[in-house]
């Protein structure tokens, strides 16, 4: 089923217990209004992210611009429940989900990138040292 924006439909959950009430892609909640893009700044609610978006502002008494940013709450359907912390996602209006939310995930369109443990046994290129007996040279634009 179409929602009426340019999207990808992730799959239809298997699960029987599904909120279909709340999902835009296989329940009952239109989409309207508008389509914004953000950084998911806090993912630590149920069911709940909160989007931060960051935009400039002229200000015409010092000719300049200022940064601002906004804090949108946004509801996070069961079939994208794996949205994390810095992940790009692509927000919707509609109608009021509770007090805080209007607003429903519609895409992820860049996931963060996972980072592992560092192993320390490693060394950093350009850290390396060449010894030669007694003497001990850098190999990194060093005097000897």
């Amino acid at each position: 089923m179409a929602i009426g924006l340019d999207v990808e439909t992730p799959p239809e959950p298997d699960d029987p217990d599904y909120d279909y009430e709340k999902c835009p892609f296989y329940g009952e909640l239109p989409v309207r209004g508008q389509v914004l893009e953000g950084v998911v700044a806090s993912a630590d609610m149920d069911k709940t992210v909160i989007v931060e978006r960051e935009y400039d502002v002229f200000v015409p008494k010092y000719d300049r611009y200022m940064k601002r940013r906004s804090r949108i709450p946004a509801h996070v359907p069961g079939v994208l429940d794996y949205v994390s912390v810095g992940d790009q996602v692509k927000i919707a209006e509609t109608r009021p989900l509770s007090k805080t939310k209007s607003h429903v995930v519609v895409e992820v369109t860049q996931a963060e990138p996972e980072v592992g443990p560092v192993d320390p046994t490693t060394e950093a290129v350009g850290d390396e040292e060449e010894t030669t007996g007694d003497v001990t040279t850098e190999t990194a634009g060093g005097e000897q």
